[in-house]
């Protein structure tokens, strides 16, 4: 049995991964939560035309920036998951980003093809150490991994969705591999990936409970930094606003939290126009998260961290 009081320690040693500035991974309560926000996503009201990568830039600039300041009010460091749908799209995409901020970024695109281009296009403008190639999934080609490994992208997010078993215990299975074949942690290795980011998957809003016990269960059993996606599907609830004007915010805060609760290390959040409501709850979290976790043995790693830029002064003499 494990104690979910706001804060747990894990038996096995914890990876964390710098990417870009900002460190991902560890014990609950070592790290806060980085949020990760999309843009240019399939649908995304900003795009004008998703073939040729023609957006609204001004309101691009300005759902970059919030989040950058959200991120530096609360302590929670962030991404972005960038998404394009064509190579032509995907590089006006970074090239726009990467001018505009320093976050890191998930270059994001529905086929192995145009995430290629994306991350070599990285790499022409120098920015490959601060990129996550977004995915790798059971879905992987021989063709993709030699391609990630030919790029040098040393950063990327699995999925650990098994197709054939939604429940936790079918995650590690994809990801080790067995029987079934090769595991998804060996064919990154081969691709040449070192930092590897597991993404839970979430199949609907119930799923959500199976997803972040599948958190808990990759990093009780494999020590990786892990995460969730367990925002967006909220949208599926077709007749929450029955319950007030508040009650969707409320149910993707929640929902987020719970990942949180769990040991998440990232959480993408869906679109970045979110943030307003997911910074300041995934703040709250990890300030209790982390005050308990001294029960624990476990301290604050960063000087940043939201215990101590919501309710206390910067501790001294931290490393």
């Amino acid at each position: 049995m494990v104690e979910f009081s706001m804060g747990f320690r894990f038996d096995i040693d914890q990876q964390i991964f710098e990417i870009g500035g900002v460190r991902v991974g560890g014990q609950p309560g070592e790290l806060p939560t980085v949020l990760i926000g999309s843009i240019f996503h399939h649908g995304h009201r900003i795009v004008e035309d998703p073939r040729k990568g023609v957006f609204d830039r001004v309101r691009a600039e300005e759902l970059i920036r919030r989040q950058d300041d959200l991120s530096r009010e609360t302590g929670n460091p962030c991404m972005i998951d960038l998404v394009g749908e064509t190579g032509e799209a995907i590089r006006r995409y970074i090239s726009f980003v990467a001018d505009l901020t320093h976050t890191p970024i998930l270059i994001n695109a529905p086929t192995p093809a145009v995430r290629i281009e994306g991350v070599r296009f990285a790499g022409e403008i120098g920015i490959l150490d601060r990129v996550i190639y977004n995915s790798v999934n059971f879905t992987i080609r021989e063709e993709e991994v030699e391609a990630i490994r030919d790029v040098g992208v040393k950063a990327a997010l699995v999925q650990a969705f098994n197709p054939k078993n939604p429940w936790p215990q079918a995650m590690i299975d994809v990801l080790k591999g067995g029987e079934s074949g090769e595991g998804l942690l060996s064919i990154t290795s081969r691709a040449g990936i070192e930092k590897t980011l597991i993404l839970t998957p979430v199949l609907d809003i119930p799923h959500i409970g199976c997803s972040v016990a599948g958190i808990w269960r990759v990093k009780k059993e494999l020590g990786l930094p892990a995460g969730t996606a367990p925002v967006g599907v909220m949208g599926s609830w077709g007749k929450i606003d029955r319950y007030g004007p508040h009650a969707k915010a409320v149910a993707r805060a929640v929902a987020a939290v719970l990942a949180q609760s769990m040991g998440a290390d990232f959480i993408i959040y869906g679109s970045m126009a979110k943030a307003e409501t997911i910074f300041p709850a995934c703040a709250l979290i990890d300030s209790m998260i982390a005050y308990n976790g001294r029960n624990y043995g476990v301290r604050p790693l960063v000087r940043d961290h939201p215990l101590y830029k919501i309710f206390k002064p910067k501790p001294k003499g931290l490393n």
